[in-house]
Parts: structure tokens; C-alpha cells; sequence
């Protein structure tokens, strides 16, 4: 909008220098073109950063987030999955994202109906589980969609692990000094 207004003033100190503010009917109609003209552009650029606010489903040009370590080494956060919050641990060693069977059930995978065929290593031994894909996961703002998954039997695990499959598709993430950063 600045740089109208400037045009403004400049236009009018040249009608008033050039004294074809003399004349009205050059004059009037030219002035109001370009305050008509300031205006329009003052309303976009108004639209305009209104529409840069990010909504759930918009992508962001850029977020991070940091985790820092529970007292026992692990990082622990709130994860939206496919558009639920549940608990996780963030887990560099793991392969990919292990939902527990409860809180597949809870993002609405329908654990159920699922096909277990799919042979992993567990804490507890090899068990059987199902592929699904997750529309999207996001911790504090670090969002990835289309993100590979696991569902494990019922009772095989308690709570769930946010793994490579999650980790591996940000820009960067990195442990220093018992913080985890995350970048997407």
C-alpha cells in the first residue's frame, strides 16, 4: 500500500508543479483513479495475509519442534494421527510407526478388520502385523502425510512408536543434549 500512496503524492506534486491542477476535468478524474486504485490494492493485500494463515489441511512452508527427553531417555508427545491426538514415543530405532491395536481403534483404522500378515520383532518376540497408511501425522506442527504404518495385535504392546517411517520423511531431526529436534 506504501508504494501507492508514494505514487499518490508524486502524481500530485507533479499536477501541481506542471498547474494542470488548474484544470479540473484532467486533474479530478486522474486523483481519483489513483486513490481508487490505492484502495483496491490496500483491500487485497489485506486478503492476502489473511489467506496465509495456515489451517489444518493447508501445507506450511516450514515448522519444528523440540522434545526434550523424560527422565528415563525416552521422548514422549502428543501425536495427531489422522486427525486424533494420541500419546506416543518418539523412537529412532524403530523401523516405522507401531500403532498399538487401542489406539489404532482410537485414530479409526478399525483394527478389526485388518490382515495381520506381516511378521515384526517385537520387545516380546516376532509377532504378526497389518500395513496400514496414515494420512497424516503431526507433532507440535511437524507434519507428514502418507505415512507408513504398522497394527499390532491386540495386547502385543502398550501405547505406540513413532518410527522411521515418520522420521525418515522430515527435512531433519537430530538428538543434542537430550532434546530431539524435529523439522519438516
Amino acid at each position: 500500500m506504501m508504494i501507492w500512496i508514494t505514487c499518490f503524492a508524486l502524481i500530485a506534486a507533479a499536477l501541481i508543479a506542471t498547474r494542470l491542477i488548474n484544470r479540473p476535468s484532467i486533474a479530478l478524474p486522474t486523483l481519483a483513479v489513483i486513490a481508487l486504485a490505492a484502495g483496491l490494492q490496500a483491500y487485497i493485500e489485506a486478503q492476502t495475509v489473511e489467506g496465509l494463515r495456515p489451517s489444518l489441511d493447508e501445507p506450511q512452508l516450514f515448522s519444528a519442534t523440540e522434545l526434550k527427553a523424560d527422565s528415563s531417555g525416552h521422548y514422549i508427545a502428543k501425536a495427531d494421527i489422522n486427525g486424533t491426538t494420541i500419546v506416543v514415543m518418539v523412537d529412532t530405532g524403530a523401523t516405522g510407526v507401531a500403532l498399538s491395536y487401542e489406539d489404532a481403534e482410537k485414530v479409526g483404522l478399525r483394527p478389526h478388520g485388518l490382515d495381520y500378515d506381516v511378521p515384526v520383532s517385537t520387545a516380546n518376540g516376532i509377532v504378526k502385523a497389518a500395513r496400514v497408511q496414515l494420512r497424516r501425522v503431526e507433532v507440535d506442527n511437524v507434519r507428514v502425510r502418507d505415512v507408513d504404518g504398522m497394527v499390532l495385535p491386540q495386547g502385543v504392546m502398550r501405547g505406540s512408536l513413532l518410527g522411521m517411517s515418520f522420521l525418515g520423511r522430515l527435512s531433519s531431526f537430530r538428538i543434542e543434549n537430550g532434546v530431539l529436534y524435529l523439522k519438516d
